[in-house]
């Protein structure tokens, strides 16, 4: 998830090694947003943790500079790749926390999130651990991150065409479209599969080859 922080600064850390984040700070998290779709935290759910993953990024428009995961997006989409790879074959949590070295526990939780969004699907017994419940062929980075980070786009939790911004900053609002629009394009076109494998899409491929990217 691409976000703009009101405050972008470090935070504490929590249980399972991931800072808190402080509810009073305000975020502008832009990408696809389905209608009518308005998520809100279980209070026993834990908040997510960007400043953990925090990675500079410069756009060639200057929109953005500062593009930031949340450690929640990040567990799921690696754990969601390990399934991928695994095939039919069931997979433990154990298994996954160790290959990608993730908190179990923590893990678990996120797991649970992506069965309830029908993503996977628990086996019981002494063979029993997490398959994906569909092809990984069918399954976007898009379909994960919505299922354990809630909506893709939001601007103090309103879609940016809901936004009403005045005098000179009215612009901003066209800014934040157009920045959705573009994680879209690339969330919503890479699938499991293609990560599991490395065959990214093409046009990933040479965005991803661009030195000015890596800056």
């Amino acid at each position: 998830m691409l976000s703009v922080s009101a405050f972008p600064v470090a935070v504490p850390a929590g249980e399972n090694g991931d800072s808190v984040v402080n509810e009073t700070s305000e975020s502008l998290a832009c990408g696809p947003v389905p209608e009518g779709d308005r998520w809100e935290r279980s209070p026993a759910q834990p908040a997510p943790a960007p400043w953990d993953l925090t990675h500079e990024w410069s756009s060639a428009g200057g929109i953005i500079d500062r593009m930031r995961l949340s450690a929640r997006v990040d567990y799921a989409l690696r754990a969601a790749a390990e399934l991928a790879a695994a095939g039919e074959g069931p997979t433990t949590v154990g298994e996954l926390a160790k290959e990608q070295e993730m908190p179990p526990k923590y893990l678990e939780n996120i797991l649970l999130q992506m069965r309830r969004a029908g993503l996977v699907r628990g086996q019981r017994g002494p063979e029993g651990g997490y398959v994906l419940a569909r092809p990984a062929t069918e399954i976007t980075l898009a379909d994960v991150i919505r299922a354990v980070d809630g909506p893709l786009a939001n601007v103090r939790g309103e879609r940016p065409e809901h936004v009403d911004y005045r005098g000179p900053a009215e612009s901003l609002q066209q800014v934040w479209i157009a920045l959705r629009a573009s994680e879209r394009a690339i969330l919503e076109e890479v699938t499991l599969e293609s990560v599991a494998t490395g065959a990214l899409p093409e046009r990933v491929r040479k965005l991803a080859a661009d030195p000015a990217a890596w800056d």
